[in-house]
C-alpha cells in the first residue's frame, strides 16, 4: 500500500514549519537592524529583539524535533572522520597560526 499523498491544506507540521521560516526571516532582519543602528538605544532594542526571536525559534525547533517533524540522521563515524580530516587540512591555508609559541 502506497503512503497517502498529502493535499494542499496545511496541517500542524506545516503551520509550525511556516512560523519557523518566518522566525528565521525576522531574526535576519533584526540582526541587520542591530548591525546598522547608529543610535545606541535603538541598537540595544534591536539586540533584545534578536534574542527574543532566537529564543522563540529555539522553542519552535525543539517542538518540531520532539514531534519528529524535524529529523536528523546520524552519520557514519568514518564519514565524520573523513570530513574532520578534510576541513582540518584547510587550516593550513589560514593566514595566521593557532600553534602556541
Amino acid at each position: 500500500m502506497l503512503p497517502k499523498v498529502k493535499g494542499p491544506e496545511m496541517n500542524d507540521r506545516d503551520r509550525v514549519n511556516d512560523v519557523l521560516a518566518t522566525e528565521k526571516y525576522l531574526i535576519t532582519v533584526a540582526n541587520i537592524a542591530a548591525w546598522e543602528s547608529s543610535h545606541s538605544e535603538l541598537h540595544q532594542d534591536a539586540v533584545s529583539i534578536c534574542q527574543e526571536l532566537q529564543e522563540c525559534h529555539r522553542d519552535l525547533f525543539n517542538l518540531m524535533f520532539k514531534k519528529g517533524w524535524y529529523k536528523l540522521e546520524a552519520e557514519e563515524q568514518q564519514k565524520l572522520d573523513q570530513a574532520y580530516k578534510q576541513f582540518s587540512n584547510y587550516s593550513t591555508q589560514f593566514p595566521y597560526t593557532t600553534q602556541a609559541h
